[in-house]
């Protein structure tokens, strides 16, 4: 009898892990009609500044950034040259290659980004994912990006990216960025 009442329990909370799992995702064909419209490129072309956080899994803040951001075009490309200073005054850079390609979609590349970055724009949205190699102590990790960036005026816009490993989240990175 004890053996039948958990198997019913173990389908309920299976199912329940499921309906959660499935509410907590979102498309980006879910904010095409949500205005201003995101152009990537207009956005980025020319110097943007921006100041982020990184949490790890707990929510914790563990760094705290900026990052001057120049943007030029040739094309259907974008090139995005990224300078980072972090809190403890560790400095990065980044360099971005981004090609537009129809329906909204992108391919993107950088140095520290294993293969390619792929997304796609709808409405005032962005969906980015890539996979980034991160340096810690004598090591790298290869961490796993769900890139979101909504476009809130002609000159600001947020930017939220959830990180995982193995599939399992390790952190967020939040960014907003204002256009000078």
């Amino acid at each position: 009898m004890q053996r039948m009442i958990r198997l019913p329990a173990l389908f309920i909370l299976i199912w329940l892990g499921i309906s959660v799992l499935s509410g907590c995702s979102t498309s980006v064909e879910e904010h095409q009609y949500q205005r201003p419209k995101l152009d990537l490129f207009h956005y980025f072309e020319g110097n943007v500044k921006a100041w982020g956080m990184l949490q790890d899994r707990s929510g914790k803040q563990t760094r705290r950034f900026s990052v001057d951001i120049t943007g030029t075009i040739q094309g259907n490309v974008l090139t995005l040259k990224e300078h980072f200073v972090f809190d403890d005054g560790e400095k990065q850079q980044r360099i971005w290659t981004i090609t537009r390609h129809a329906n909204g979609r992108l391919t993107g590349t950088a140095g520290d980004v294993v293969g390619e970055a792929t997304g796609e724009v709808q409405g005032n949205a962005l969906n980015w994912q890539y996979t980034l190699r991160v340096p810690v102590d004598d090591t790298t990790y290869d961490i796993a990006f769900d890139d979101w960036m909504f476009l809130q005026d002609d000159f600001r816009m947020f930017n939220v990216a959830r990180m995982s490993k193995w599939g399992f989240h390790v952190g967020t990175v939040t960014l907003f960025f204002e256009k000078g």
